[in-house]
């Protein structure tokens, strides 16, 4: 048995966290609300305004439903927000941000069997009557009380609910998930080609390019850092001099002024000279040939996540 201590968890499908309770513009509107309206907050927003959450540091990442949070302070409708899960050099305790009340509950303590992660891109919830409520995306972690046929019976902000068995995977303990390999993330990163670019993007409505790395390793049963900086500095280096050594499911990253300056981008290693990669607002994720590319020149370091067979002595 395990138990969830008392906490903020975000109560809508995906939550964006702001860089300041004065990021968020009229035009979001529809992606603060409770519930949210993601996907018509998303239609809404034309290339510029979409742009503008990067150049104008008004998007910082995003949290799952479900996902806890520390509250730090409060200032009128808005909650500035520790995610616990996202590691960070922003704060040793996780990612921060802003993010408004009326998108997180405070939970009450509960007990659960283990908690069950959604694998496909989206899974619909359940009330306990059957009745569907909450689109939730991939990765979506939540505690679960107990299976019953083809559902499992999940702890939700919003109470007990339901979810297809064949959506989710169990373990007891939250850093328990079985992990798979590095190609594995490759593999799931491909159901995802031609998704729009969403600056801060952490779900399965839109990635960054470390939202999307994160992300497809969160599927596969590890916990990397959020950002494309400090994903750089973790796993295990891989000269990028030596191409031969390099293998698929390894993070390649990319600088300005020819991989001098700060990382600025990441994507998944294919094999064969391909990129897979969330690139930027106004593309979608795409395979891409690395030689002859605007990146071939800004490649800056190559790093190795999961399960480590070849590359464990390099």
């Amino acid at each position: 048995m395990v138990s969830t201590v008392n906490s903020w968890h975000c109560s809508v499908s995906v939550a964006t966290v702001w860089t300041s309770p004065e990021s968020a513009r009229d035009i979001d509107e529809l992606g603060l609300t409770n519930p949210v309206q993601l996907t018509k907050w998303l239609e809404k927003l034309s290339y510029e305004p979409r742009l503008d959450l990067c150049n104008g540091n008004r998007v910082q990442t995003q949290l799952l439903y479900g996902e806890p949070v520390l509250v730090e302070e409060t200032i009128g409708d808005w909650a500035k927000v520790i995610a616990v899960w996202q590691p960070s050099k922003k704060d040793e305790r996780g990612y921060p941000g802003w993010v408004p009340l009326a998108q997180l509950t405070k939970a009450e303590p509960i007990h659960a069997e283990g908690f069950a992660k959604v694998t496909v891109g989206k899974a619909q919830v359940w009330d306990t009557d059957g009745i569907p409520t909450v689109v939730v995306p991939l990765n979506t972690t939540l505690p679960y009380v107990k299976v019953e046929g083809d559902y499992i019976q999940v702890s939700t902000p919003h109470g007990e609910a339901l979810l297809l068995n064949s959506n989710v995977v169990t373990t007891e303990s939250i850093h328990h998930f079985e992990k798979l390999s590095s190609e594995a993330a490759v593999d799931k990163g491909l159901e995802f080609l031609d998704l729009p670019y969403f600056w801060g993007g952490m779900s399965s409505y839109g990635y960054d390019c470390s939202g999307f790395t994160y992300n497809m390793f969160a599927a596969c049963g590890y916990s990397i850092p959020r950002d494309a900086g400090d994903q750089a500095k973790s796993g295990i280096e891989i000269p990028m001099e030596r191409k031969e050594l390099w293998e698929k499911g390894d993070l390649l990253f990319f600088a300005n002024d020819n991989g001098k300056a700060n990382v600025r981008h990441v994507g998944f290693y294919y094999g064969n000279g391909l990129l897979l990669h969330s690139p930027s607002t106004g593309k979608s994720i795409e395979l891409l040939k690395l030689a002859g590319s605007s990146l071939e020149n800004e490649l800056c370091a190559v790093r190795r996540y999961g399960l480590i067979d070849k590359g464990a002595t390099i």
